[in-house]
């Protein structure tokens, strides 16, 4: 499992067919994360999304 399986923006897109990233990411951003220049991705949040929004009410 990888570390985007367990993110919050970590979404299934129907016109893909397939789970992508939902975080807007910048040029320089996305190439720094294809590039695997950072260490882990500056907007993973760890957890379920419906329990982490629900927790905010």
């Amino acid at each position: 499992m990888s570390i985007c399986e367990d993110c919050i923006y970590y979404a299934y897109d129907e016109e893909y067919d397939d789970y992508t990233c939902e975080q807007d990411l910048d040029e320089d951003e996305m190439a720094a994360f294809l590039e695997k220049r950072r260490n882990s991705c500056p907007f993973y949040h760890p957890g379920n999304a419906d329990y982490y929004l629900a927790g905010k009410q």
